[in-house]
C-alpha cells in the first residue's frame, strides 16, 4: 500500500452487481456481501468517509434468456427480480449508500460516454471475426447462449464465455461440439463486426501495476489468477455483442449491437456513485478520481479476471480514475457438499430463509462469516448453522448479555452501581476490553473477517470468563460492595460488545444497545479511548434474549427440504427409456388388455417385492402375482381397478402360478403408479384397445 493510502481521505466501496435474473441465496452474501458490509460498518464507525455502492446488473445474455424461458419480456424479468433483490438486501442490514440498477438512464449515458471517449482515443481495434450463428432462431449466439464441451477440462456444459468447472474465461469458437441453448441446433460459423479491447497493450502497465505493485497485500488468489493470464499472455477482448438487450453501440456501425454486459457492469458502479452524489448534494469525482480514495472492490473469484485486468485496462485506457487498492475475492461456498446452484435449486434463497427464521438475520450472517470462504471453497451445513447459533451466539454471546441484564435489574433494579476499589483482575478486565477495538481492525483491515468474527466472539467469552471466576451470585451473600464493581466491569464488557458487534451482527446490536440504552455509544475508538462506556446511576432496561436455540426439528426440515430438490432433480435428470422396436397393428392386436378389481392380496411369504393378488378380469378370478410390495400394503389396493394384460403366458413364481400382468408406471419421484381407467362405471372385462 502506497504512503497516501495509509490514511485515505474516503473509501469507495463496491459490492459485485448482481444479475437479475433471480434471487438472492447464501452464496453470494457469503461471497461478497456481508463481507462488504462488515467492512464498510466498520470504516463508518471509525468516523471514514464512505461511499458503499452496489446496484442490479440488468443487461446480457443471463437477464435475455431467462425471459425466453419464462416467455416474457426482459423488462417484465429485471424488474421483478430487481425488487426482489433489493428487498433481501434491505433484509438483512445491507448497508449501501446506493443501490442502482443498469436500466437506469444516468447508467446508460455513463456506459455510452465511456465507450465513445474510448473509441475516439482509439483504444478499440475493430474486426470482423467468425461468430456462431444459429440459422433456426436467425440470429448470431452470444456467449450464453452456447454450450459444449470446455477444450481445457473436458466439461461438457461449459458456456461461450466460461467454463464453470475449471474456470477458464473461454471464446465460443473454442468450444468442442457447441449446441445452441436457443434451438438446439449446431451452429454454423458466420461473420459479423465487432469492437475489442486490445489486452495486450496494457500488459506492461499490469505487470507493474499487480505482479509488482500487489505482489505482498493481494490475496494469493487472486493475485495467482492475475498472474496466470499475464503471464499467458493478454488478447484483444470483444466489448459488443449482436444482441437487442442492452446498452446499444453509440457509434457510427454499431446499428444492432450492444455494449458486452463486462464493459457495462462495471461502469455501474460509477454511475452508482454519481447517482448517490446527485441525491446527497456530494461531488461523485474525487470517490473515482482522487488519488487519496482508497478503493475497494468485493468480488465471488468467477469475477477476477474481470475487476482485476479488464475494467483496470478500461479505466486506464479512458483515462482519469482510480484503479482499485485491493480486490479481497472470495471463493465459493458449498450447500450441504454439492455445488450451489440457482438452474437446479440447489440453494437456500435469502426471502425463504426469513420465512422459516423469522428475525434470524444475523444468526446467518454471522454463520456465513464464520465460515467464510476466504481462502478456499468452504460448505455451508445445516447442522454447522445450529451449532453456531446454539453453542456460540446463544451460549456464550447471549448468556453473558442475559446474565448482566437479568443480575443488574435483580440487584440493583436496572441502575448501574458505582463500583467500589478495583481488583487486579477488574483491572486487567478492563484494559483487555480497550484491545479489541485494535484486535478486530487488525483482522477487518486486512480482510480476514472471519477472524476479526471469533475475536469479536472471544469478547463475549471474556465477560463470560470474569462472571464465572468472580461468581457475583454467591459474592453478594458476603459483600454486597464487591459485587457492585464486578456488576459495574461486566457492563462495561456488555457496551462494549454493543458497538464492536454492529458490523456483524448488526440487528443484535441495535437491541443491546435498546436494552442498555446506549444508542449513543457509536465510536469505533470510544472503546479503546473512554474510561467508562456505560456510567454509574445509568438505567438500563429489562432483560430480552437476544438469540434463541434452533431445534432438532427446524434443522430436519430444511434437510427433508434439500432431500426433496435432490430427488426433483435426479428425476428432471433421468433419461426417458429410448423407444422399442416398431411393431405392426397386427402385433398390437395380439395383447389382450382388460379392466380389473383386485378382491384379494397378500405378500408372498419369504419375498420382500412380491404380492399375491386375486383379480377379477370380467372372464373369471385369477391369481397375479406383482413385484410391488415395496410402494404398496395389501389392505391399501383391494378394490382397486386396474388395467390388466389377461393373455400373457402363465408363468410360476416361488411356485404360484402367475396368470396376466397388472400395467404399472412411475411418477416424478420414482413411486409405483397404477395404470387406472380415470372414468366411473367402466365394467371389470371391458377391453383396452
Amino acid at each position: 500500500m502506497s504512503e497516501k493510502l495509509k490514511n485515505p481521505s474516503r473509501y469507495t466501496i463496491t459490492a459485485a452487481l448482481p444479475y437479475t435474473n433471480g434471487p438472492i441465496h447464501i452464496g453470494h452474501l457469503a461471497g461478497v456481501y456481508v463481507p462488504a458490509d462488515i467492512y464498510s460498518r466498520y470504516l463508518r464507525l471509525t468516523g471514514k468517509d464512505v461511499a458503499f455502492v452496489c446496484g442490479s446488473d440488468e443487461h446480457g445474455v443471463a437477464i435475455s434468456m431467462k425471459a425466453k424461458k419464462e416467455g416474457v419480456s426482459p423488462q417484465e424479468i429485471i424488474d421483478k427480480y430487481h425488487a426482489i433483490i433489493k428487498q433481501s438486501f434491505l433484509d438483512f442490514g445491507i448497508t449501501f449508500d446506493n443501490y442502482s440498477r443498469t436500466s437506469a438512464p444516468i447508467h446508460h449515458e455513463t456506459a455510452s460516454e465511456f465507450f465513445k471517449t474510448m473509441y475516439e482515443h482509439g483504444d478499440f481495434i475493430e474486426e470482423t471475426t467468425e461468430q456462431l450463428y444459429d440459422a433456426e432462431a436467425n440470429q448470431f449466439l452470444a456467449d450464453r447462449f452456447v454450450v459444449g464441451t470446455c477444450p481445457k477440462c473436458g466439461n461438457e456444459e461449459a458456456y461461450g464465455d466460461q467454463c464453470e468447472n475449471c474456470g477458464s474465461t473461454l471464446n465460443a469458437t473454442d468450444l468442442i461440439n457447441p449446441k445452441s441453448t436457443i434451438s438446439g441446433a449446431v451452429p454454423t460459423v458466420k461473420e459479423t463486426k465487432h469492437w475489442f479491447l486490445p489486452l495486450d497493450r496494457h500488459e506492461e502497465f499490469l505487470k507493474k501495476w499487480i505482479l509488482e505493485g500487489h505482489k505482498n497485500d493481494w490475496k494469493p488468489n487472486v493475485y495467482g489468477q492475475c498472474k496466470s493470464w499475464i503471464d499467458d499472455g493478454l488478447k484483444p477482448r470483444a466489448v459488443t455483442r449482436d444482441l437487442d438487450w442492452g446498452i446499444p453501440v453509440p457509434v457510427p456501425g454499431g446499428e444492432g449491437k450492444v455494449l458486452y454486459v463486462w464493459f457495462d457492469a462495471p461502469i455501474g458502479y460509477i454511475s452508482s456513485t454519481k447517482e448517490w452524489a446527485a441525491r446527497e448534494g456530494k461531488d461523485w469525482e474525487p470517490y473515482w478520481k482522487d488519488e487519496n480514495t482508497k478503493m475497494v472492490h468485493f468480488i465471488g473469484k468467477d469475477n477476477i479476471v474481470f475487476h482485476c485486468i479488464i475494467f483496470p485496462s478500461i479505466l486506464k485506457a479512458h483515462g482519469g480514475y482510480i484503479l482499485p487498492d485491493n480486490v479481497p475475492a472470495n471463493e465459493f461456498l458449498n450447500l450441504e457438499g454439492n455445488k450451489l446452484s440457482t438452474s437446479k435449486n440447489w440453494a437456500v434463497w435469502l426471502h425463504e430463509y426469513l420465512e422459516d427464521f423469522p428475525n434470524m438475520q444475523d444468526v446467518l450472517r454471522y454463520t456465513l462469516t464464520a465460515n467464510a470462504p476466504e481462502t478456499k471453497d468452504n460448505d455451508f451445513t445445516w447442522k454447522d448453522f445450529q451449532a453456531r447459533n446454539n453453542n456460540e451466539l446463544v451460549a456464550i454471546f447471549g448468556n453473558f448479555i442475559n446474565r448482566v441484564v437479568v443480575l443488574s435489574n435483580k440487584y440493583y433494579n436496572g441502575i448501574i452501581p458505582a463500583p467500589a476499589e478495583f481488583s487486579d483482575i477488574d483491572k486487567d478486565t478492563l484494559a483487555e476490553i480497550k484491545k479489541y477495538p485494535e484486535i478486530i481492525s487488525s483482522s477487518i483491515e486486512r480482510y480476514r473477517f472471519r477472524e476479526a468474527g471469533q475475536e469479536l466472539m472471544n469478547l463475549a467469552r471474556l465477560g463470560n470468563k470474569y462472571l464465572a471466576d468472580e461468581e457475583p451470585w454467591k459474592v453478594i451473600k458476603q459483600d454486597e460492595e464487591r459485587v457492585k464493581t464486578i456488576m459495574f466491569v461486566a457492563l462495561q464488557i456488555a457496551s462494549a460488545l454493543a458497538v464492536l458487534s454492529e458490523p456483524f451482527l448488526p440487528f443484535t446490536a441495535t437491541k443491546l444497545k435498546g436494552i442498555l440504552k446506549t444508542e449513543g455509544l457509536n465510536s469505533w475508538s470510544d472503546i479503546s479511548e473512554k474510561e467508562i462506556l456505560i456510567a454509574a446511576n445509568h438505567q438500563i432496561g429489562a432483560a430480552e434474549l437476544l438469540f434463541s436455540k434452533v431445534e432438532d426439528e427446524a434443522i430436519q426440515a430444511q434437510l427433508d427440504k434439500l432431500e426433496a430438490t435432490k430427488k426433483a432433480n435426479e428425476n428432471a435428470n433421468k433419461e426417458v427409456t429410448a423407444q422399442k422396436e416398431t411393431i405392426t397393428f397386427d402385433d398390437f392386436s395380439k395383447l389382450d388388455i382388460r379392466v380389473g378389481t383386485i378382491i384379494e392380496a397378500e405378500k408372498m411369504p419369504k419375498a420382500k417385492k412380491l404380492l399375491v393378488l386375486k383379480v377379477d378380469t370380467g372372464i373369471d378370478v385369477r391369481t397375479i402375482v406383482s413385484g410391488i410390495a415395496e410402494s404398496f400394503k395389501p389392505e391399501e389396493i383391494i378394490g382397486k381397478k386396474v388395467t390388466v394384460l389377461v393373455n400373457l403366458a402363465p408363468r410360476a413364481l416361488r411356485g404360484v402360478d402367475s396368470e396376466g400382468m397388472i400395467l404399472m408406471t412411475e411418477d416424478a419421484n420414482g413411486k409405483l403408479v397404477f395404470v387406472n381407467p380415470d372414468t366411473d362405471g367402466v365394467n371389470n372385462g371391458e377391453t383396452i384397445n
